[in-house]
């Protein structure tokens, strides 16, 4: 798997890290994959080589270069969940889509977007305020719930653990009901079970979210 770094040009002239992954075969796309608040670590690498055996060309932006340029924390700790909350929140919500739009100007066409934990609410939110996104899938996106309100301008599927601690099924629901044209989807499992390798995966759950994905990916070009 070919894996290189590059920086790109933010919509507002910031200059910051991204890696790409090269498709394996065929060609059928772009894929921002945005990473969780721990930065483009080793997970993050796993889960877009995955998507790149499929024939994704995968970039990964490095969402707190403002902040914190190339932070990546490999453990799951507290303290590194905390630090990289922080630089969410201080990186905020306009960078974030600055960011992910020099990523979609970098890719050819189609371009689809995919993210976990932080990750996942940054997708939805692009798909909502981006053109040039052909299809977004959002895994446990903590922020979804106070999105309901916000309109995709493509197809989106959205995947929930029904045990996760960080997200509410109230708000969940919330969600659902608000957002009729979003796929939602629930699964028996807790946050981060798409995390490959960790305590937190769940491997039945993790496998049918990456099936209904890329079953996404494909219809939204057919």
């Amino acid at each position: 798997m070919t894996t290189t770094s590059l920086t790109l040009k933010s919509h507002d002239g910031f200059v910051f890290g991204a890696v790409r992954i090269e498709a394996k075969g065929v060609r059928k796309g772009g894929l921002i994959v945005v990473q969780e608040i721990f930065g483009i670590n080793s997970d993050m690498i796993r889960a877009g080589e995955r998507f790149a055996v499929e024939g994704y060309e995968v970039l990964l932006p490095s969402m707190f270069d403002r902040q914190k340029p190339g932070f990546a924390r490999e453990d799951h700790s507290i303290e590194a969940m905390t630090e990289g909350a922080g630089y969410a929140r201080a990186n905020g919500l306009d960078n974030a889509m600055s960011d992910i739009g020099a990523c979609v100007d970098a890719l050819e066409r189609p371009v689809f977007i995919t993210g976990f934990c932080y990750g996942g609410s940054i997708a939805y939110l692009a798909a909502c305020r981006l053109r040039g996104i052909v299809a977004a899938s959002a895994y446990y996106g903590s922020l979804l719930p106070s999105f309901q309100t916000a309109e995709p301008r493509c197809p989106v599927a959205a995947h929930f653990g029904r045990n996760d601690p960080h997200i509410p099924m109230d708000g969940v629901e919330a969600f659902t009901a608000a957002r009729k044209d979003v796929q939602v989807h629930v699964y028996d499992a807790s946050h981060g079970f798409a995390r490959q390798g960790s305590d937190d995966h769940d491997a039945a759950s993790d496998a049918l979210a990456f099936k209904r994905t890329l079953d996404l990916f494909s219809d939204a070009v057919q």
